[in-house]
């Protein structure tokens, strides 16, 4: 559960820097601006939607599934809530990126590394691999369908955009293998073992 709360406030911090968003939270940002919803509700609502496309692909939602669908919704209206908006210093946004950027990184190591299942959209990805599809691939399109899609909505493109494709996955590479050392092997594979 630390690592969802780590997760959620990572984004949070990642929008309060104002530097562009990750796919999935351009996305996010641009319907919660066309719905006039906060971008938690609209990132719990977004990760219900994710689960329901698992049926198709014969996914199984996990315990984790169902928290990281929950949990991380709140915790980003919680951090929005707590942090103050940075508006004068760019370099004291663009130093709240990379704590956002690494914060994140290490987050998806602990809640991966957890073990009780994957996070919706990190398990659509994982199911349609399954199915003999590039991991590569499969997220690639994903995550250009939802960039495009949510800044057409208004979501924020930019530095952090780019900074968040280059530096998650070596991050999160590094975190994940670390924090499945603490976990029993009862509780299944990681998805990145799983593939």
């Amino acid at each position: 559960m630390a690592g969802l709360a780590f997760f959620g406030f990572s984004l949070g911090l990642v929008v309060r820097a104002d530097l562009g968003l990750a796919p999935w939270d351009v996305f996010h940002q641009g319907v919660s601006q066309q719905l006039g919803w906060s971008l938690g509700t609209v990132i719990v609502a977004t990760s219900f939607v994710v689960v329901v496309l698992w049926i198709p692909i014969r996914e199984r939602p996990g315990v984790g599934t169902l928290a990281n669908a929950v949990l991380v919704g709140i915790w980003v209206d919680v951090s929005l809530w707590i942090l103050p908006e940075i508006l004068s210093s760019l370099v004291l946004r663009f130093v709240v990126l990379i704590v956002g950027i690494v914060v994140n990184g290490v987050a998806t190591g602990l809640y991966i590394g957890a073990r009780f299942g994957s996070g919706p959209r990190d398990g659509l990805m994982t199911g349609l691999a399954a199915r003999g599809y590039s991991v590569r691939v499969v997220r690639t399109i994903i995550e250009a369908i939802v960039l495009i899609s949510g800044f057409a909505l208004g979501g924020s493109v930019g530095l952090g955009t780019v900074l968040f494709a280059v530096a998650i996955g070596p991050i999160a590479h590094q975190a994940i293998p670390f924090f499945t050392r603490f976990t029993a092997t009862s509780n299944g594979p990681t998805p990145i073992e799983a593939t």
